[in-house]
């Protein structure tokens, strides 16, 4: 899981879901009778009913999270038959229903059943739109950049995400270690395509993008996330083949703003 794959969205609906569970412990309804017969009167919240409580505002917060934990994963996952994203979307949808219908129900609704329905309206809202809206799909937390720029094709010196770190260089007239060129150099990167003026860099994604196999399966192998530079080994059209620090080659199709390093 990579904490940098959150996108905008994301962020909207964790604060819906943290603003739900707040709400289950507030009052469901008001009080109208005078200051001092209120000030002794315990109103009930969503935990006084377990089927309110867990059934409907806990509901809600595992929509949410679901939907957060399947942003998270590289690749989607599915629980009896159903992916992570789509579930956590319904819940989160049944979530904004039911409340919608108790709050027209309350004779005098108190701040947990309003500031309920809002955090649920919210919620079904962010994960809805997310995958539609550009500006949702936003990284929530920018890429770094490298300490400097490197010149095209060079090797960035490290920072966040670079896979490995640079080696010592050796004394003159040491001896090679093993694994290493005779002279102790570093490692090359691959080579680029046979008669093709491609050189391998770094680059990082502006927001997550699928990582296709290179035989040409349409089911993504990865995710790239932002905040992490990868290798582009190779460049076909306009789709690149990337190397994840695993080691895990693809086909990245979209290749629009991806920054360089």
């Amino acid at each position: 899981m990579n904490i940098r794959s959150l996108t905008r969205g994301d962020g909207v609906v964790i604060g819906a879901a943290v603003l739900l569970f707040i709400a289950s412990f507030l009052g469901l309804s008001g009080c109208d009778a005078p200051g001092n017969i209120c000030d002794s009167y315990e109103t009930p919240n969503a935990w006084d009913s377990i089927g309110l409580g867990l059934g409907v505002y806990m509901g809600g917060v595992i929509g949410g999270a679901l939907v957060v934990i399947a942003r998270l994963l590289p690749a989607p996952r599915k629980v009896a038959g159903l992916e992570l994203g789509p579930a956590g979307t319904v819940l989160a949808l049944a979530t904004a229903w039911i409340m919608l219908w108790n709050l027209i129900d309350a004779n005098n609704a108190g701040a947990g059943l309003i500031l309920g329905f809002l955090a649920a309206l919210i919620l079904a809202a962010g994960a809805i739109a997310t995958p539609l809206v550009p500006a949702l799909q936003a990284a929530l937390l920018p890429a770094p950049r490298p300490a400097a720029p490197q010149p095209y094709g060079g090797q960035p010196q490290g920072g966040y995400g670079y896979p490995g770190a640079p080696q010592a260089q050796q004394p003159y007239g040491g001896q090679p270690q093993a694994g290493q060129p005779f002279g102790g150099g570093q490692p090359q990167a691959p080579a680029p395509a046979p008669g093709g003026d491609f050189s391998p860099f770094w680059f990082a994604v502006p927001v997550p993008r699928p990582l296709f196999a290179e035989d040409g399966s349409p089911t993504p192998i990865a995710e790239l996330a932002p905040g992490t530079w990868y290798l582009a080994v190779e460049q076909r059209g306009a789709a690149l083949v990337a190397q994840t620090q695993d080691g895990r080659r693809g086909v990245l199709q979209d290749t629009s703003g991806i920054q360089r390093g």
